[in-house]
C-alpha cells in the first residue's frame, strides 16, 4: 500500500515531543482488582469497575449461558432483526431499578449520548453544556446542530444569563455529567434543577459514572441529590460500576419510544451481544442485593483521601467518589509519574490534553471496592514520593 499521507509521520512525532502520545498494549485481567502489564502483575487503579463486577463468577456465568443458548452477535439493528430475549429482559430490569416505566438500549454509552441528544436537540434549539462534559456529550450537542453555549457549573450566573437570553428559541437545554469522569466532583442538580424551571428548560445528565456508586439504591447522583423527579433525560452506561459493556436510557414510555424512533446512533448500529445483555442484568441484581459494596467503595475513597493528605498530596477540592484526581501539570512529567508508579506495582492513569487542559495534566487514581486498606495507603505514599521527585 502507497503512503499517501506524509504529514501523518509529522504529526506523531509532534505529539511524542509534547508527551502526548499514546501507545497501544495489551492488559490481562486478573481478579481481585489486578491485571497483568508488560511490567508484570499491577493493582489496577485506572480501570471504572468500581464495585468490581467485571470479574465476578455470577456475572461471567450469565455471560456464558446466554453465549451456550444462542448466538455471539445480535446479527443485525433491533430495528431489523427485533431483539432478543436477553435485551428484553435486561430492558425491563433496568427499568425496575432506575425505578422507570421503560428503558432502551445502546451499543455504547458514547452511542448512547450521542444518539439521545442529537434526536431530542435540533436546529433552532439552545444547549447549555458544561465546559467539562465528556467528549461524547460534546459530540451530541454538536451533531445536533442546536445553538450551542458552553458554561462551568461553578458559575451558573452565567448559565442562567445565557438561558434567559435565548428565549426565542423552540427548545432549552442544559447538558451535564453528573459525575465529572475527570475531576470526580459532582454536578450542582439541585440548582441546575432550579435555573431549568426558571427558564423553561430541560436538564439531560449522564449518569455514566454514578450508577452503582451514589444514591441509597445505586441509582446514581439524581437519587442521591433527590432530584431524579426533576430531571427529563437521565442517561446511563452499563461500562463502569456494572461492569460490562454498553448504555442506556430509562424514562417514561413516550420517551423510549421517541428515542427507538430517532436516535440514529440505536437505529444504525448492531445491537449488544446477548451475552453483555445477560450479564448486566446480574450485575444489576447484584447492585441491588449487596449494598455493602457502595459502603465499602465509600470506605475505601475516604481513606484513599486521607492517606493522600498524609502523604503531602492535596487532590482537588471538590472531588468525591472513587475519582481521586492528582494534578500534575507537564503531560510528560504525568507520563514519567505514572510509570515509575506502574514500575512499584500500580496502574495509574496519565490523563493529559486533549482529554484535560494542556495544563492540568494529571494522575487519575481509581478506587473500587476490592481495594485493599493497606494497597491504598501504599500507594498514596508512592504518590506522595514520585510527584515529588519528577514534578
Amino acid at each position: 500500500m502507497s503512503h499517501s499521507l506524509p504529514w501523518i509521520a509529522d504529526a506523531l512525532n509532534e505529539l511524542a515531543a509534547e508527551g502526548l502520545l499514546r501507545r497501544r498494549r495489551v492488559t490481562r485481567l486478573l481478579a481481585d482488582g489486578h491485571c497483568e502489564t508488560d511490567t508484570g502483575s499491577v493493582i489496577d487503579f485506572a480501570s471504572n469497575d468500581y464495585l468490581n463486577l467485571a470479574s465476578d463468577p455470577r456475572v461471567i456465568a450469565a455471560a456464558v449461558e446466554a453465549l451456550q443458548s444462542g448466538s455471539v452477535g445480535a446479527r443485525a439493528s433491533p430495528l431489523v432483526c427485533g431483539r432478543t430475549e436477553w435485551h428484553e429482559r435486561l430492558e425491563q430490569r433496568l427499568a425496575q431499578f432506575e425505578a422507570q416505566p421503560d428503558a432502551i438500549l445502546f451499543p455504547t454509552g458514547m452511542a448512547a449520548n450521542v444518539g439521545t441528544i442529537a434526536a431530542l436537540c435540533g436546529p433552532g434549539d439552545l444547549i447549555l453544556c458544561d465546559r467539562f462534559n465528556h467528549a461524547s456529550l460534546v459530540d451530541g450537542c454538536r451533531l445536533s446542530q442546536a445553538q450551542l453555549r458552553v458554561y462551568r457549573h461553578d458559575d451558573l450566573a452565567t448559565l442562567e444569563r445565557e438561558l434567559k437570553k435565548g428565549a426565542a428559541n423552540a427548545r432549552r437545554w442544559i447538558v451535564t455529567d453528573t459525575v465529572f469522569s475527570m475531576d470526580g466532583d459532582l454536578a450542582p442538580l439541585p440548582d441546575l434543577c432550579d435555573i431549568a424551571g426558571r427558564c423553561g428548560a430541560n436538564l439531560i445528565v449522564d449518569e455514566a459514572h454514578a450508577t452503582g456508586v451514589f444514591g441509597d439504591n445505586g441509582r446514581g447522583a439524581c437519587e442521591a441529590l433527590n432530584v431524579e423527579d426533576r430531571v427529563a433525560v437521565r442517561i446511563g452506561t452499563l461500562s463502569k460500576a456494572i461492569g460490562v459493556q454498553g448504555g442506556f436510557v430509562a424514562g417514561p414510555s413516550e420517551l423510549i419510544e421517541f428515542l427507538w424512533n430517532r436516535a440514529r446512533t440505536q437505529m444504525y448500529s448492531t445491537a449488544l451481544a446477548p451475552a453483555f445483555c445477560a450479564a448486566a442484568a446480574v450485575a444489576l441484581d447484584i447492585i441491588s442485593n449487596e449494598p455493602w459494596r457502595r459502603t465499602q467503595l465509600a470506605a475505601a475513597c475516604t481513606l484513599f483521601r486521607t492517606q493522600l493528605r498524609i502523604a503531602g498530596i492535596e487532590s482537588t477540592a471538590t472531588s468525591c467518589g472513587p475519582i481521586v484526581p492528582v494534578i500534575v501539570g507537564d503531560p510528560q512529567a504525568a507520563v514519567r509519574v505514572a510509570a515509575r508508579l506502574e514500575q512499584q506495582g500500580f496502574l495509574v492513569g496519565a490523563i493529559r490534553s486533549p482529554t484535560v487542559p494542556k495544563e492540568t495534566s494529571r494522575l487519575r487514581i481509581v478506587i473500587t471496592c476490592a481495594h485493599r486498606d493497606e494497597d491504598l495507603g501504599r500507594l498514596a505514599m508512592a504518590i506522595g514520593e514520585e510527584v515529588t521527585q519528577f514534578v
